[in-house]
């Protein structure tokens, strides 16, 4: 009985810090998807997009996501965007890594 409690409050707490990880991630890839956008817009560059995921990182992934970087780079063809940080700790010195990477085609005009 003395051994089953702190096993059950271990079980617990790595159910929570799976929430919190699967939270992260999930504000990495918004914050990937909506930096894409803006990157691949018509006259629009790997600037737009690195403004955009600065500004989401620090209204969404501030409390759940930790020491997270955006890296966005545009071509004449394609436009990427890589997230990465980590997971806020609930389980103590346990450091899970978040990534999240989102490509497309940049929007061009052609005329006729």
């Amino acid at each position: 009985m003395a051994v089953a409690f702190p096993l059950a409050l271990v079980l617990v707490l790595l159910v929570v810090q799976f929430g919190v990880w699967q939270h992260a991630v999930h504000v990495a890839e918004v914050t990937a998807a909506e930096a894409l956008a803006s990157a691949r817009v018509f006259g629009a560059g790997a600037g737009d997009g690195q403004a955009k995921a600065s500004l989401l990182l620090s209204q969404l992934g501030r409390s759940v996501l930790r020491d997270s970087r955006a890296s966005v780079s545009r071509t004449a063809d394609t436009a990427r965007v890589e997230v990465s940080g980590v997971a806020q700790s609930v389980v103590p010195f346990l450091r899970l890594p978040v990534e999240a990477v989102a490509t497309g085609p940049v929007e061009r005009f052609r005329p006729r």
